[in-house]
C-alpha cells in the first residue's frame, strides 16, 4: 500500500471512493445482517487511512465519506425543517376490542365486506426522524417535532452507521425515509454504566438516551453514542414506485435501510391477535424497547381511498401493550424531598422483574393515594411500570398484610431540614417551607439563582454548584457573594471547606489562579441586580420572570415588597391582576419562615437591588394585549421574547383562553396553537410578530 504522500490526486479519488463502500458494506453487514466479516481493527485501519487521505486532499471529500461519521459542533442552535408532508401521528387503541372496531370502520369506508390484508410493526420505543435524499444523495434530516415542523439534525444522522449516505441503483430522485431512531437495551446500559464511573447523570431509559443522544448540538457527543434505526415509512418521493407496504419493506432493504425483521403481514384478524400475543411474550427478550403494534393497511391504493381524519390516517391505528405488572413486598416507605419543595413519598420494594427491568422503587405520588389504598409498609402489592417507565403500586393485597401492620403517617415537617411542610386546600402535595436553606432543595435553588434569567453567573454551571455543594463551598445563595472573601492562596491548602470557613479554589483539578480570578469576575459583576430578577432568583414557589415583573412593577423596590410579606399584607397581592389567592399565600408563606428571611438578609448585605424603573412602551401595537408563546423560537428565546412583549404593555399568560389577543407560535408547538385555533384567537408566527412589534 502506497504512503499517502506518494498518492496522486487520481488515486486517492479512487481509494476514497473504494474505502466509503467498504466502509458502507461492512456496516451493512454488521448492523443489519448480524454478520461482521471485518474485525475491529480492519475496520479502525480503513477508517486511519480515509482521514489520512482526506486530510491531504480535502478536496477530494466525498458526500458518503465515513469522516461525516464522525461529528462536528454546530454554531448555534438548530435550524428548522418544514415537512412537505405532516408527520402525522397514530390514534391508539388498547384492546383487541377495539383492533376488531378498527377494521370494522376500515371495511365500511371501504364498502366491503372482505379484511384487507394488514402489516403489523412492532411500534419502536425511540425518535422519529425524516432522511431527504436527493438523486440517491442524503442531503438533510429532521425530527418530527409538531409534525409540521422538525428541528434540522442532519449532521447528527449522519453519525449514525446504520443510515445509509449513499442509495445504490435506482432510486427516485427525491426520496424521503422516515423511521425511529433508537439505543439498544445492551448500548443503553453501557452508556448508563460509563456514566455513573463519571459521576455523570444517568439515562432514565432507552428513549431518554436516544433523544438526548440525536438533539445534541456537538455531533460529536452523537457519534460517541450507540445509536440504531429503523425505517418504515415515506414522507415526499418524487415517483412511488411501490404498491404495498410489504413491497416498500424490500425495496428499503435494497437500498441499505435497517427495516424491522418482526414485521408481519397479517391477513385475518386471528392472524393479527396470534401476532399481538407472540410479540407480548418476547418483548421482554428483545434488544430493544417496544411499547405496541402500528397496524397498516397494506395495500397503498386502498390508504389513498381511505385518506385522513383530521390528525391520523384511516388506514394505520397503533395497538398498545399494557404496563406490565408483578408482585413484591414493601420493605419501607420513605419521603423524598423535591427542587419546589414536594414531599413525594417512594415505596422501597423486594426487587422485582418487572418487563425485564429488576424494579427496587415505585412512587406513591402522595399522601391522599396512600390513604385510598391504604398503602403500609409490609404490604404484598401489585406494581406496574407506568408508560413503561416509571414503577407505580397498582393495589395492596390485604389478605397477605402482616397481623402487625399499622397505617403510615405522613409527615408534616421536612424530613431534610424540619422546616413546616403545608398542603393547601386545593393540592394534593404537601410541601416544605424551608425554601433557600433546605438541604434537598438547595442545589437546585442555587442552580436556580444562578440561571439565565436570574444572577446569570458565568462559571458556576450545575456541575460545579454540585460539587461546591457536596464539598462545603456553597450551601446557600448567599455563600456565592462571600466566596472570594473565603478564598485563600496557601497551595499547600486543599480546596475542602476549613473549620474557619476559608477555601483554596486554586487547588481545584483543572482550575488555576486565571480561572478563580475569572470567576471571581463573575460574581462581582452581578453585585448589583434589578429587581425582576431577584424575586425571580430567590426560587418562590409559582413565581416565574412574568410575575416577578409583575411584583416589581408594583412594589418598586424589594424592601418594600418584603416588609409587605412579612406583614402578610395577602390582600395587596391578591389586587393585582394576573395573582390568585394560591399564588399569593405561596409568596406570604415563603416570607414566613425564618431560614429564607436570614438567607435574604446574607444577600443584601453583599449585593444591591436596583428599584424598578417603568420604562414600559404603552404605546406599542401590543400595549394591553394578552399574548401567549408556545413552541421554540428560533431568533430569539422564549424568555427573551416574553421579556420584549412585558416592556412593550403586553400581559404574557401562560395558557390560551377567549380573553387572549395573540399566540406566537413556534417548532413543536403543541396544545396550545390547537387550543388558539378551537377558540378562534389570532395565531402569529415568530416573525410575523417581528414585524407587528417593528
Amino acid at each position: 500500500m502506497k504512503n499517502v504522500n506518494e498518492l496522486t490526486p487520481e488515486e486517492a479519488a479512487d481509494e476514497l471512493r473504494r474505502i466509503a463502500a467498504e466502509m458502507a458494506k461492512s456496516d451493512i453487514a454488521y448492523y443489519q445482517n448480524d454478520d461482521p466479516y471485518l474485525t475491529d481493527s480492519q475496520y479502525d485501519e480503513l477508517k486511519r487511512r480515509n482521514e489520512e487521505i482526506e486530510k491531504r486532499f480535502p478536496g477530494l471529500i466525498r458526500p458518503d465519506s465515513p469522516s461525516h461519521r464522525v461529528g462536528a459542533a454546530v454554531k448555534s442552535g438548530f435550524a428548522k425543517i418544514t415537512h412537505r408532508f405532516p408527520m402525522l401521528s397514530l390514534g391508539d387503541v388498547f384492546s383487541m376490542e377495539e383492533v376488531d372496531d378498527f377494521i370494522m370502520s376500515v371495511k365500511r369506508f371501504l364498502n366491503t365486506a372482505d379484511m384487507p390484508a394488514f402489516m403489523a410493526e412492532p411500534k419502536i420505543d425511540g425518535l422519529s426522524f425524516a432522511a431527504r435524499y436527493e438523486k440517491g444523495r442524503f442531503v438533510s434530516g429532521a425530527t418530527r417535532g409538531d409534525g409540521t415542523v422538525g428541528e434540522d439534525i442532519t449532521a447528527n444522522l449522519k453519525t449514525i452507521r446504520q443510515l445509509p449516505l449513499v442509495i445504490p441503483g435506482n432510486v427516485p430522485d427525491i426520496l424521503e425515509i422516515r423511521g425511529e431512531v433508537y439505543m439498544s437495551k445492551a448500548d443503553f446500559f453501557a452508556l448508563n454504566e460509563k456514566y455513573a464511573a463519571e459521576n455523570k447523570k444517568t439515562f432514565a431509559n432507552p428513549r431518554n438516551a436516544a433523544a438526548g443522544s440525536l438533539r445534541q448540538l456537538d455531533s460529536k457527543i452523537t457519534a460517541e453514542r450507540k445509536l440504531s434505526i429503523f425505517a418504515y415509512t415515506w414522507g415526499e418521493v418524487s415517483e412511488r414506485v411501490w404498491k404495498s407496504q410489504a413491497d416498500f419493506f424490500e425495496h428499503l432493504k435494497a437500498w441499505g435501510f435497517p427495516t424491522n425483521p418482526l414485521n408481519k403481514l397479517c391477513l385475518s384478524l386471528n392472524d393479527i391477535e396470534e401476532n399481538f400475543k407472540r410479540l407480548m411474550e418476547i418483548r421482554a427478550s428483545l434488544p430493544y424497547d417496544i411499547d405496541g403494534i402500528v397496524y397498516k393497511v397494506n395495500d397503498i391504493a386502498l390508504q389513498e381511498r381511505l385518506g385522513f381524519l383530521t390528525r391520523t390516517p384511516r388506514w394505520a391505528i397503533a395497538h398498545k401493550f399494557p404496563a406490565e405488572q408483578a408482585l413484591t413486598k414493601i420493605n419501607a416507605i420513605r419521603i423524598q424531598v423535591g427542587r419546589t419543595g414536594a414531599l413525594t413519598p417512594v415505596a422501597d420494594l423486594e426487587p422485582v422483574n418487572v418487563g425485564g427491568v429488576i424494579v427496587s422503587h415505585a412512587t406513591l405520588h402522595n399522601e391522599d393515594e396512600i390513604k385510598r389504598k391504604d398503602i403500609r409498609v409490609g404490604d404484598t402489592v401489585v406494581i406496574q411500570r407506568a408508560g413503561d417507565v416509571i414503577p407505580q403500586v397498582v393495589k395492596v393485597l390485604p389478605e397477605k398484610r402482616p397481623a402487625d401492620s399499622t397505617e403510615f403517617e405522613f409527615p408534616h415537617v421536612c424530613p431534610q431540614c424540619g422546616a413546616h411542610a403545608i398542603r393547601e386546600e386545593d393540592e394534593a402535595v404537601r410541601r416544605c417551607t424551608g425554601g433557600l436553606s433546605c438541604p434537598a432543595q438547595a442545589i437546585e435553588r442555587i442552580i436556580h439563582f444562578v440561571s439565565r434569567d436570574a444572577f446569570d453567573i458565568a462559571g458556576l454551571g450545575n456541575k460545579i454548584v454540585e460539587e461546591f455543594y457536596h464539598e462545603g463551598i456553597l450551601k446557600n445563595p448567599a455563600d456565592i457573594f462571600t466566596l472570594e472573601k473565603r478564598n485563600q492562596a496557601l497551595r499547600e491548602d486543599l480546596f475542602a471547606a476549613l473549620d474557619d470557613g476559608k477555601i483554596h479554589l486554586e487547588a481545584r483539578e483543572g482550575w488555576g489562579k486565571k480561572s478563580v480570578d475569572n470567576l471571581f469576575k463573575a460574581i462581582n459583576d452581578k453585585r448589583r441586580i434589578s429587581l425582576p430578577r431577584f424575586i425571580y432568583a430567590l426560587g418562590i414557589r409559582q413565581v416565574g420572570t412574568a410575575t416577578s415583573l409583575l411584583l416589581a412593577k408594583n412594589y418598586g423596590s424589594f424592601n418594600r415588597f418584603m416588609d409587605d410579606m412579612k406583614n402578610k399584607e395577602t390582600a395587596k397581592l391578591v389586587a393585582i391582576d394576573g395573582i390568585g389567592p394560591s399564588m399569593a399565600t405561596d409568596i406570604v408563606e415563603f416570607f414566613q419562615e425564618r431560614h429564607n428571611l436570614n438567607i435574604i438578609d446574607k444577600l443584601l448585605a453583599e449585593i444591591t437591588v436596583e428599584d424598578y424603573i417603568d420604562d414600559t412602551d404603552y404605546d406599542s401595537p401590543i400595549a394591553g394585549k394578552t399574548v401567549v408563546f408556545t413552541g421554540t423560537l428560533q431568533r430569539m428565546t422564549r424568555s427573551e421574547a416574553k421579556a420584549k412583549a412585558q416592556s412593550l404593555g403586553a400581559k404574557v399568560a401562560g395558557s390560551v383562553s377567549k380573553n387572549t389577543d395573540y399566540v406566537i407560535v413556534g417548532a413543536d408547538a403543541g396544545s396550545k396553537a390547537a387550543k388558539a385555533a378551537e377558540l378562534g384567537v389570532n395565531t402569529l408566527s415568530e416573525e410575523e410578530f417581528l414585524n407587528l412589534i417593528g
